[in-house]
Parts: C-alpha cells; sequence; structure tokens
C-alpha cells in the first residue's frame, strides 16, 4: 500500500498538534492494601478527552508497566487485581466507550463501519490515536521501568506497538482487524459481520470498505516490532488458525 506511511505519518502530526494534558485523580473506592487506582484523563485528536484506569502498586518503584488496549464493546473495566498488584497498569477507553462517550457514544453493532467510506474518515483512525496517546502517557511516567513495558490486547496492540516503540513484550490476545476484507467472506460472526451488513446495505461501497481497513492491516506493522512477541492462535482452518495467522507471524521483526 503505497501511501500507507503516509496516513499514519498525518495522524501522528495531527496528534502532535494536541497537548495530552493528563490529570490523574484518585479513586478512594478501589483503594486497596496492594494498589493505588486513579482516574486518568488525557487528549487526543479532535480534541477529544479519553478515560481511562490507571493503577500503581504500592512500595517504592520504578515499577513495570502493563498497558490494556481497549476491547470491541462499549465498557472496560478496572484491571484485575492480579496485574494491579505486579505491575503499573494502565487501561484506556477509546473515544465512544463508556467514560468517554462524550460528545460521541460508539453504537455495538455499527462502531466497526463507523465512517469506512473513507480512510480519512473512519472512526479507527481516531482510535488508534487514542491507544497512541495513551501509550506516550506511559513512556513519560517516572513509576515505571521504561525497560519493562508490556502491552496486552487485540490487533491494536500491534498498531500500537508499531507506532511507539516503548514497549519490551507485546501480547496479542485476538483480531479484529487483521485480514478483515478477506476474512469477512469466511465469516458471519460479528464484530466482523457489521462490514457485511454494511456491504449489503451500501454495496456501491464495498471496494471502499476493504481499501479503508487495508490501512489497519496488523501485517503491515509487525515488520516494525522487534521485541519478542506472543500471539492467541486458533484453531487449524479457522481464520484465527495458524495457516491464517502465517503472515502476520512472519511479518514480525522480533522472536514470535
Amino acid at each position: 500500500m503505497s501511501d500507507f506511511d503516509a496516513y499514519w505519518s498525518a495522524v501522528d502530526d495531527e496528534l502532535a498538534r494536541y497537548p495530552a494534558a493528563p490529570e490523574l485523580e484518585l479513586s478512594p473506592l478501589r483503594k486497596t492494601d496492594y494498589a493505588t487506582v486513579y482516574h486518568l484523563k488525557i487528549t487526543s485528536i479532535g480534541p477529544y478527552r479519553l478515560f481511562g484506569y490507571y493503577s500503581v502498586p504500592h512500595g517504592n518503584g520504578p515499577f513495570p508497566g502493563l498497558y490494556l488496549t481497549p476491547r470491541y464493546g462499549s465498557v472496560n473495566h478496572v484491571p484485575d487485581y492480579t496485574e494491579r498488584k505486579r505491575y503499573a497498569v494502565l487501561q484506556i477507553m477509546h473515544r465512544g466507550q463508556r467514560l468517554a462517550d462524550k460528545p460521541y457514544a460508539a453504537a455495538y453493532p455499527g462502531l466497526l463501519t463507523d465512517g469506512i467510506d473513507t480512510p480519512e474518515g473512519y472512526i479507527y483512525r481516531g482510535i488508534v490515536a487514542d491507544c497512541l496517546r495513551a501509550a506516550e502517557f506511559l513512556a513519560g511516567r517516572d513509576e515505571i521501568d521504561q525497560s519493562r513495558i508490556g502491552i496486552n490486547g487485540d490487533d491494536l496492540a500491534i498498531l500500537t506497538a508499531a507506532r511507539r516503540p516503548i514497549f519490551s513484550a507485546v501480547q496479542v490476545t485476538g483480531y479484529l482487524l487483521y485480514r478483515v476484507a478477506e476474512g469477512r467472506l469466511r465469516s458471519e460472526a460479528y464484530p466482523t459481520e457489521e462490514l457485511n451488513d454494511y456491504a449489503r446495505c451500501c454495496p456501491d461501497q464495498e471496494a471502499a470498505i476493504d481499501r479503508t481497513v487495508g490501512f489497519y492491516g496488523a501485517e503491515l506493522f509487525a515488520p516494525a516490532i522487534s521485541v519478542q512477541s506472543q500471539l492467541a492462535v486458533g484453531d487449524d482452518g479457522a481464520i484465527n488458525g495458524p495457516e491464517w495467522l502465517a503472515p502476520l507471524v512472519e511479518a514480525f521483526g522480533g522472536t514470535v
């Protein structure tokens, strides 16, 4: 894709125009004898104000960091207590999700096709920018050991780790946009089926759909990741199986 680099450089340039202006507010309800939880507010492109849960263990740092990228759904939860005991951990909510749903509230189903007619108008352009801004927040925290920051999530984790090389380990738990132009023709499962619903509704936009999602293929980002990565793999023959993921595995710049 010849304009791939220009597309994502434009996102970086736009993000750089907005100060992050992070605010941390103590969450007394979630404070425990092993960690302190804060509500994070931070600005992404738009400008759009995001929300996150940021938990820091008690004791003398610096602590290893863990970044949890947003799931596909309206709600992301406070990080699990086992993670809060071990890491300074951030769970970010992207634009449209609960607690970051003003002025924009995401629809489920529907988010995956919002603005998909053009790459510039696609909602995931802003969502990836949100993930990048949260990574920048972690990279600036004194209480985090900058040599030990991991990232966990679906292929948003790959996109984020490729564009912000602050991570020492990547764990991928699922796949939302990887090879989705092909995968949607082999699946009726949601959320992928949202693309098929949209194509049936607007058949004249089918080529535009495939072009837009092409900018988000994880295999195009993976060569920039040189650290150790762990990928969840499904059954043989499935669209998350070993054959389907082979191009992605081969694309990584580091050990998988």
